[in-house]
């Protein structure tokens, strides 16, 4: 049963003086159409991550199966990126409950998918540097 009551509640755009904080069930295309998304962050889908992922997909889609082989994982490095999780508190012992933790782009490709699947993991949010986002050249 999907206990999910608004989907839009998991589709938010959020800064402060650091970090950009994105909502991961947002999609490309609906982060293009958003108008309070940064014009560079917009510049970047549009001219670089267009050619490895559909405007379709999902942060959270791509961001659960990004490799470090992709052309997408070194911009996402580049920005600095950071993934929002939820996980089991304890995935060997089936104990009941979730807990948060934040992953670089590094340590989160670096697991490979069956072992998130083993740890519960559901990807919830992608954050950004603003100042690697401000260096980044387009």
């Amino acid at each position: 049963m999907n206990n999910i009551v608004n989907e839009d509640d998991f589709k938010y755009y959020m800064q402060d003086i650091e970090r950009y904080y994105f909502g991961a069930r947002y999609n490309y295309q609906e982060l293009l159409d958003n108008e309070m998304v940064p014009f560079k962050f917009k510049t970047i889908i549009t001219k670089y991550l267009k050619d490895d992922v559909d405007y379709d997909t999902t942060l959270e889609s791509h961001l659960y199966y990004l490799t470090k082989e992709g052309f997408d994982y070194k911009i996402y490095k580049q920005l600095k990126g950071r993934i929002r999780v939820s996980q089991y508190k304890n995935p060997d012992k089936k104990e009941k409950g979730f807990k948060e933790k934040i992953y670089t782009c590094e340590q989160l490709s670096s697991i490979e998918p069956e072992e998130k699947e083993r740890l519960g993991m559901i990807v919830r949010e992608l954050i950004i540097s603003k100042l690697a986002l401000f260096a980044f050249s387009v």
